[in-house]
């Protein structure tokens, strides 16, 4: 111990780490990750449809941003989409340049958005009794990602 300082390899290291911490602090590797802005999701729907604002909620409840646009005749949005009409739900919304066509779960758009297949979007055919929004448990359905080069394939059963 020299002048009230603790000489040595754990003096040594505290120095040097503190230097190391020093220069990536400005660099910006010091600090912790920011979170990702909200995913803007745009939702075409029926004013009178309840499950349609239920998904609206599961959705919002999930971190998306949801602006909805209320429409009592869907139809022509899906049809100038390409949303193919066996895929047909009761409502229609659009992220980041991806169709969503029903009740597909928030966990299943995320999933969409972090992989980015070459694809229009994913849909719930129909309106599947246990998917978000409609709430009775109990029925599987699966999701369904379409608009690929190699055809309609399953993204996810649940």
């Amino acid at each position: 111990m020299r002048n009230g300082i603790q000489a040595g390899p754990t003096s040594r290291r505290s120095v040097l780490l503190t230097a190391l911490a020093a220069t990536l602090v400005p660099m910006g590797l010091g600090r912790t990750a920011q979170a990702a802005p909200p995913a803007r999701l745009e939702v075409w729907q029926d004013p009178n449809c309840g499950c349609c604002e239920g998904w609206v909620a599961h959705m919002r409840a999930a971190g998306f941003e949801v602006t909805v646009h209320q429409t009592a005749n869907v139809v022509p949005i899906k049809v100038m989409s390409g949303v193919p009409e066996a895929l047909w739900s009761c409502h229609t919304a659009l992220v980041d340049g991806y169709l969503i066509e029903g009740h597909v779960p928030a966990a299943d758009v995320r999933r969409l958005l972090a992989e980015r297949p070459r694809a229009k979007g994913l849909s719930a055919p129909g309106m599947p009794p246990s998917s978000p929004g409609m709430d009775i448990p109990g029925t599987p359905y699966e999701v369904i990602l379409f608009g690929t080069p190699g055809g309609e394939g399953g993204w996810a059963r649940h």
